[in-house]
């Protein structure tokens, strides 16, 4: 039978279903792209924001319409399904199977009682487990990561080097979905990453929900600069990149690494939410406006090619006019490179849903507007200051606009996969010929948009 799968939510979501298409492949199905010539579809859920279960709810039910056709099974997974599995079960008869991954130690017994594995109707057989065994999710450091198939295309792949959250912010759901921080063991960390670059894949992704409290849990220390460092090392990784630097946990010794290692981007992905000090505490964040000031000034000075991204939130329960003004202020200061922006969504469970004075949806929607609005313009002028400068550029795909000009699409080290902009570089017919897709080249930038750079190809 056919398997196709669908992931929603982050990118450490999308690692659960790659090592699930991994489980199904290395167990004979064959997995395809289009949910039309599927026998079974996974879906990977998102419970994080309402928006998010709404999507997950959505999604589930049009998938189910292929069991008018050809799909004989559909199963759903992920964190919707940790968070409501038995109100699911009663308000979804469409879905076959279940499964939270807090039980996905128990994945593939699931699967086989359920008679969801049964490959050879002919034969009326059914698969059995690999010698690899299950999918542990739960104990992490048991996990056969190399089971993955990674879906991210030819070039990057994410690295999850924990699981869960420690930090309890009053407004997020996670340590109550994913469970506590769970490190996973350098050792672990390196063996897959080695079998990462063996395949071809050049830039590395790390990834969990605080990349900087990387170890301290079965360490006793941080050991993220130690953990970039020894990535380095790998023969055929070009570029690192870690994404979630909560701002308190940045140390020294891993502005240093950032600084001094060729393989490491001068990225720092850091949430800060908010600048407001009394928001932050209504928030149970961990630092305050002046020391993210601080942090922002020393990372431009020790390394003056950094990017500098990070995520807001408005309309937190309690925000007041002096609250946002303060932060629209904060944002026009900072000047950040990359930023995105959230309003609040009330969220099941948190300290942050039973607070008082929630603010209307359309303030919210109107604070939102008026950041991004202002942040537009920092991204343009930010950008122009690149013009006429040189960049190693991963090209990773080509294209024909509406006026039949062709273009290749690339990153810089300043771009996050799906997140940030792109550089376009205007091709030829004999550029066509001389730059090979998913290769690193050199470009000049001559033009900026309000969040990409328009190059021109350096031989």
């Amino acid at each position: 039978m056919n398997v196709g799968f669908i992931s929603l939510g982050c990118s450490k979501n999308l690692v659960d279903t790659e090592m699930m298409i991994g489980l199904f492949k290395d167990n004979g199905f064959q997995i395809v792209n289009n949910p039309k010539e599927a026998d079974i579809i996974v879906v990977n859920t998102c419970g994080f924001i309402e928006s998010a279960k709404e999507e997950a709810i959505n999604t589930l039910l049009e998938m189910a319409e292929y069991k008018k056709n050809r799909c004989k099974y559909l199963v759903a997974t992920g964190c919707m399904v940790e968070r409501y599995k038995k109100e699911l079960q009663k308000e979804l008869p469409e879905v076959d199977l279940f499964i939270k991954f807090s039980e996905y130690s128990t994945f593939w017994k699931q699967i086989v009682e359920n008679g969801i594995s049964n490959v050879d109707n002919e034969k009326n057989k059914t698969i059995q487990p690999t010698s690899r065994g299950y999918v542990e999710i739960k104990e992490y450091n048991r996990l056969d990561f190399n089971q993955r198939v990674v879906s991210t295309g030819a070039n990057y792949a994410y690295l999850r080097i924990a699981d869960g959250c420690d930090n309890f912010c009053t407004f997020c759901a996670i340590p109550y979905i994913r469970g506590r921080f769970k490190s996973r063991k350098i050792e672990n960390i390196l063996e897959e990453a080695e079998g990462l670059a063996k395949k071809g894949y050049r830039e590395l992704i790390i990834i969990a929900q605080d990349t900087t409290k990387y170890g301290t849990d079965i360490y006793g220390e941080t050991k993220l600069a130690e953990l970039l460092n020894k990535l380095s090392e790998i023969k055929g990784v070009e570029w690192i990149r870690f994404l979630y630097a909560y701002p308190e946990s940045i140390t020294d010794e891993l502005i240093e690494v950032v600084k001094n290692n060729d393989k490491i981007c001068k990225y720092f992905d850091i949430p800060m939410q908010h600048c407001s000090n009394r928001i932050l505490k209504s928030m149970n964040r961990r630092t305050t406006k002046e020391r993210m000031m601080k942090l922002i000034e020393k990372l431009r000075k020790e390394i003056p090619t950094v990017i500098i991204r990070s995520t807001l939130m408005v309309g937190f329960p309690g925000e007041t006019d002096e609250d946002y003004n303060e932060l629209y202020d904060f944002v026009k200061w900072a000047k950040f490179d990359k930023l995105g922006c959230f309003t609040y969504s009330k969220e099941e469970g948190t300290s942050a849903e039973k607070m008082k004075n929630q603010v209307h949806y359309k303030t919210k929607k109107s604070r939102y507007d008026k950041l991004m609005n202002i942040q537009q313009k920092i991204s343009k002028q930010n950008l122009s200051k690149f013009i006429g400068k040189e960049f190693k550029t991963l090209i990773e795909d080509a294209y024909v606009n509406d006026d039949g000009e062709l273009y290749f699409e690339g990153r810089t080290y300043m771009d996050v996969p799906e997140i940030d902009g792109y550089v376009y570089i205007k091709g030829s017919r004999e550029l066509q010929s001389e730059i090979e897709l998913n290769t690193f080249n050199k470009c000049r930038i001559t033009e900026v948009k309000e969040y990409d750079l328009i190059g021109e190809y350096i031989r």
